[in-house]
Parts: C-alpha cells; structure tokens; sequence
C-alpha cells in the first residue's frame, strides 16, 4: 500500500453527524489535487488517485487496537483487550444497559471513519460525471464504469460495516447532500440493507460494462480480483453475505454461485486489507500485547481424531503469558492468526462463502446441501471428521459453531452471527453484572444534531 498512498489524493472530510451535517475540513496538499480541484475541475489523476484512495479509506479502523475487529471480538466474546492504561476495553465493553455513545473509542466509535469514505467515494462519483471522455485528461466511457463500479462497491461495503455495528439502531443513508444542510435522517436497518443491494446492484451493471481493466491500482490484498471482471466476484461474494444476513436466502444463493465460491479452491482465496512498514503506510496494530483470546474459543473447540483440538484453533491461537485486568484472565493471543504488523486482514474469504452457502441451504430447508459444505469445512479447515447426525434439528447450532472458528477474529462474525439468531444470550457471561450487548449506540454528535 505504500505506493498506492504516496499517489493518493488527500481527502480530508470531517464525517461528524454522517459525514452530512457539520463543516467540512480540507488540508491542501500542494503535490497532489485539492477536493475543490477534483470537484470543480477533476482530472483523470485526480479522479484515479481518488478511487485508490478509498482503499485507504476502507481500511482506516479496521485492523486497529481499538478498531472494528477488536471491538466487535470483544462484544463476541472472541477477545479480551485487557489493557492497564484503559480498562474501559475491559469493565465498559461488558457493562451497563448500553455502551457509551459519547466515547469515540469505545460505544460512538466505527462510525466517523465509514462515512467519511463513503462521501469520499460520492465526491468520486460526481467528479467521473465531469471528466471528459478522453484517455489522456480525463476517462474513456469504459474507464469511468470500471470506476464507479468500484466505488459503490466499496461504499456498499462501508454502509454493512456501519449497519454491522449499529444494527437495529440504524444508520444514514443520504450522505450526498451538502455539508451545511440539515442532517439526513437515521434510517431503520431493513432500510439500510436495501441501499447496500442497491448500491451492489448498480456497481455490478458499471463493472459488467468497465472492459478489462480498472484506470487506477488495487492494493496487493486485491490481487487475482483487480480488474472490473474479477472484481465483480468479490463484489457478488459481499452481496451473497448481505443477502444471508437479510435472510433473503434464494437470492444469497445465485450471487454466491457468481463469487469465487469454491471447494476445489484454497479456503483462504478472497479480498483482504494490506498493512505496511513504509513510509506512509499503515501497521496492523492487532498485533498488540494486551489483544487476548478469550478462554471459550480453548474450552469449546471439538477434537480431532487424534485427540488435538480443532486444528483452527491450533492455527489460530497460541498460548501466551497469563495477564488479568479488571477480573478478566487469560493466556492466549491471536500470534499465529496474525504473526506480524504486515499481515493482512481478510475481508471476505472463500471458507466463508462456503459457510454461507449452506446457512443458505439450510435456510430454505435444504439440509442435505448444508450438511455436505459442513463437513467439507470440519474436515478440510478443522481437521475434524464428518458428522452423520446433522439434521434439520440441530444443524443450525453446527453451523454457528463452524463459522465461529473458521472466522474467528476476522470481523465480528461470532457477534453478527448470534444477534441474527436471537442466541446472543448463549455468549459467555464472565462475571457478575455482565452483558452481552447487541449493538453499538449512534454517536451523540449525531443524536444532538438531530435533536
């Protein structure tokens, strides 16, 4: 990514209240376009250097000590952040009624930085409506497709990762508007989901039509999906995993068939975020020495034939000196999952989309199909053998098991999963006074505007 960010254009958008509601915030860089320059008089490298800008931007909070994955693995109970200078992570996180809305790290926080992206990519978006049709200063017909194609992909998955968090709180949906109007409305979950189709929807008609090639780089974590044809699979991969989470399973299972979908392919083949060491770039700050698994993931791994756990488990988890914060012990970390501050971060693989074929299956009461990809899973990622006994009855709860460890700390997935199925109550409680809690609050920046 290191490359990637020294082209970039800086586009620098306070997203209080949406990204739609408050004054906005330029910082001229005199090397490369200024917003005003790609929204008044846009240029084919400014509108290019915008579109690999919002690859920055959609890895901005992920992968952060503090970001999506941590939060949402600790609301999981995937993980513990126990960390001494702010036991927050650890009493905050598992207490009261709601999480705080006022705290832009803890309950207030992935919001800011989604919606900043996604008024980036709108800027995007207007700016390719006034580009001449020419290769040299501006964009060929084709070129501009590919790229819109690629922005309301990455806005659509910006939009599931607010709605994620937020779930029956809502989120915004109209952030195309300027920045001294009024605030957009906070729409109902149902709502949002419907947008994130649409959006899905309209990118994969730009991509079809966007030739062979997109008129900007990907990151490294794109490779094998960096041109509008394979990017479209990765684009009909998040629209499968939208559609499950819908529960609109016969749609899911057509776009899951249009990914990359395979079981002839590795199970880690997908679209991750890249992290870096060079100037510019970005570290994986998952890699920290307060970052634990939490005990469950030990206990509750099935054994394979041999007597060793799970073998995700084994891949995943290593054992590590013992620390206590706030009552919470344990001596596991994420080290093999994430071995460096270069890894990278996955955003969608295909042992998920596997998975989520047969929770579709198993959606419309086809449980033998489900059954044949459950196994496919406990023998080819879990080293574990087949089970005969799955039935209609009890294949659910290995579903929910499967996706628990071949997910594990990848993105909230545990957390997601069991407030879909009403099973969050199934979560460990570790002390007294615990909760388990079922989203994050709408920041208070927002909820004042609107008051």
């Amino acid at each position: 990514m290191t490359t990637l960010r020294s082209t970039m254009t800086l586009l620098v958008v306070l997203a209080i209240a949406g990204g739609v509601g408050c004054t906005s915030l330029e910082a001229p860089d005199f090397n490369n376009p200024s917003i005003d320059e790609l929204q008044e008089n846009p240029t084919r490298a400014a509108a290019a250097a915008a579109a690999t800008g919002l690859l920055i931007g959609a890895r901005e909070n992920m992968g952060e000590f503090n970001g999506y994955i941590s939060l949402t693995g600790i609301l999981g109970r995937e993980s513990y952040n126990l960390d001494g200078a702010d036991t927050r992570y650890a009493t905050e996180m598992y207490q009261g009624s709601v999480l705080n809305p006022g705290s832009p790290a803890l309950g207030g926080n992935l919001w800011a930085l989604r919606y900043q992206n996604i008024r980036n990519a709108n800027i995007l978006l207007n700016a390719l409506d006034q580009l001449l049709d020419d290769p040299l200063t501006g964009m060929t017909p084709t070129e501009k497709e590919a790229t819109r194609g690629f922005a309301k992909t990455i806005q659509a998955l910006d939009f599931l990762l607010v709605i994620n968090t937020r779930d029956e709180n809502g989120a915004v949906i109209d952030v195309d508007r300027p920045v001294l109007d009024p605030p957009a409305p906070i729409e109902g979950k149902e709502a949002v989901f419907a947008h994130i189709v649409q959006l899905l929807e309209e990118a994969a008609g730009h991509l079809e039509a966007g030739g062979s090639e997109f008129p900007f780089p990907l990151s490294p974590g794109f490779d094998g999906f960096d041109t509008p044809e394979t990017f479209l699979q990765f684009n009909r991969a998040l629209l499968g995993r939208v559609e499950v989470y819908r529960g609109n399973f016969a749609a899911a299972l057509p776009a899951l068939g249009e990914s990359f979908l395979s079981t002839a392919a590795p199970l880690d083949l997908g679209v991750y975020h890249s992290y870096g060491g060079g100037s510019g770039d970005k570290a994986l700050t998952l890699v920290n020495p307060t970052i634990f698994a939490h005990p469950s993931i030990e206990t509750d791994a099935e054994q394979q034939p041999d007597g060793e756990p799970d073998a995700r488990f084994l891949g995943k988890v290593n054992e590590a000196t013992s620390r206590t914060i706030a009552n919470l012990t344990s001596d596991l970390r994420f080290d093999p999952l994430y071995p460096s501050p270069f890894s990278s971060v996955p955003i969608i693989r295909n042992e998920e989309l596997i998975l989520l074929r047969a929770e579709a299956n198993i959606g419309l009461g086809n449980v033998a199909a489900g059954v044949e990809d459950i196994n496919f899973i406990r023998v080819n990622s879990g080293g574990l053998g087949e089970r005969g006994d799955l039935n209609a009855g009890n294949i659910l709860d290995e579903l929910l098991d499967q996706k628990r460890y071949s997910l594990l700390f990848e993105g909230g997935h545990r957390w997601i999963d069991m407030r879909r199925y009403g099973k969050l109550n199934e979560l460990p409680l570790d002390l007294p006074g615990h909760v388990v809690h079922a989203a994050f609050e709408i920041p208070i920046d927002e909820q004042l505007a609107r008051e």
